[in-house]
């Protein structure tokens, strides 16, 4: 073999060697699985561990999270669209422009998520927890947030729907005569 195609090989392998491990679509739900770019429709992950998974640019539409923990997921840009979260933790979760129109996060720790440019668009946010979340720029048209745990931990009053209407401000209204 002549040295330049020797060069070649040892180049190649050290390539080879040195790339991250992939998991494929196929694979079990397990934490740190790697479902970049898969597509899940109508699938239940109710109460599996996918803690630190990368699930960036996947579809997971009308797939079922209930009580799922999703601590330190990478789903950016992910589809969401009428998926169920209830009672589901995804904390510290890098949720930036997931979509998750009609879908129900009720009762979901979202506590340090990045949810930038994410669409909550007719979600069911009611008791969810958005402690410290990151959400400049997301979407919450239509969604309901009430009784929420709003990013600074103000309680969102019954009836919060596209925005968090403190529940203290809304029992002074009523108090008021207003």
């Amino acid at each position: 073999m002549t040295r330049p195609n020797i060069l070649g090989l040892v180049v190649a392998g050290l390539f080879v060697v040195t790339l991250p491990a992939i998991a494929g679509c196929a694979d079990p739900p397990s934490a740190a699985v790697n479902w970049s770019r898969c597509i899940f429709f109508d699938r239940d992950f109710s109460n599996v561990d996918l803690t630190g998974a990368v699930l960036r640019e996947a579809h997971f539409n009308r797939s079922v999270f209930t009580g799922a923990k999703l601590d330190a997921i990478d789903a950016y840009r992910s589809k969401f669209v009428s998926a169920r979260f209830a009672s589901a933790s995804l904390r510290g979760a890098r949720l930036d422009e997931a979509d998750f129109t009609a879908t129900d996060l009720s009762g979901a720790s979202l506590v340090g998520a990045q949810l930038d440019r994410a669409k909550f668009y007719n979600a069911d946010l009611r008791g969810a927890d958005l402690r410290n979340a990151d959400i400049r720029g997301t979407d919450f048209l239509k969604a309901n947030l009430s009784q929420a745990h709003w990013i600074d931990g103000t309680i969102c009053a019954e009836g919060s729907i596209s925005q968090c209407v403190p529940a203290v401000a809304a029992q002074g209204k009523t108090a008021g005569g207003s």
